[in-house]
């Protein structure tokens, strides 16, 4: 063809595997709960920062170091980290990407997470454990949207790598990974019961 795609952005989206993974979550959850229900700091910066939901990211943002469940999940990214990164030809002769950061987010109806990025990092993504009926997923930015000039709107059926925005929906079970300079977005969850997920962030520096 004549012309090609240069540039991608290119997203992961994979479940994270085994054949326990409802177990593995419910005990994950049940970690996530407690967590919140025991981290006054975190609950203090989420009521000032995070108005309605919770977050461990000013609070506990290693939980990978202080739990073997939350360990147990870091072990099992590992395999779809390596995997993304040979997709995106990543040279990472001698070093390795390391996870740095690994935090619980807890959205009840109507919170939001604002449009952001991850600096200072490599390779981020969100592990759903709960995700009830309805509840929104992860919506990326196009990185060159503030270089359109004079375009047109995209089509209402486009190629989903032609759209401005691109939403994955959230599935328990499942992680997505993205480069961290890509910014996204969680809009407001509409339903009557909290989504729950665990993000995190890997550095090769």
């Amino acid at each position: 063809m004549p012309s090609k795609s240069l540039f991608p952005t290119r997203v992961y989206s994979a479940r994270l595997g085994g054949a326990d993974w409802r177990h593995f979550n419910a005990r994950l959850l049940h970690e996530c709960l407690q967590t919140r229900h025991d981290d006054a700091a975190g609950r203090r910066w989420s009521k000032r920062n995070y108005p309605g939901g919770y977050t461990s990211y000013h609070s506990l943002c290693r939980m990978h170091t202080l739990s073997p469940t939350f360990a147990r999940l870091e072990r099992g990214l590992r395999r779809h980290v390596s995997t993304y990164a040979s997709e995106l030809e990543l040279d990472l002769s001698g070093r390795e990407l390391a996870l740095t950061d690994c935090w619980i987010n807890i959205m009840p109806q109507l919170v939001v997470h604002s449009l952001h990025l991850h600096p200072l990092s490599t390779i981020s993504g969100t592990y759903y454990v709960r995700t009830p009926r309805g509840c929104p997923g992860l919506k990326f930015e196009d990185p060159r949207l503030d270089r359109y000039m004079a375009a047109p709107p995209r089509r209402a059926d486009c190629r989903p790598e032609n759209r401005t925005w691109h939403t994955i929906q959230a599935e328990a079970g499942r992680l997505v990974l993205f480069e961290s300079w890509l910014r996204h977005e969680v809009p407001p969850n509409p339903v009557p019961a909290e989504r729950v997920s665990v993000s995190f962030n890997y550095s090769w520096f």
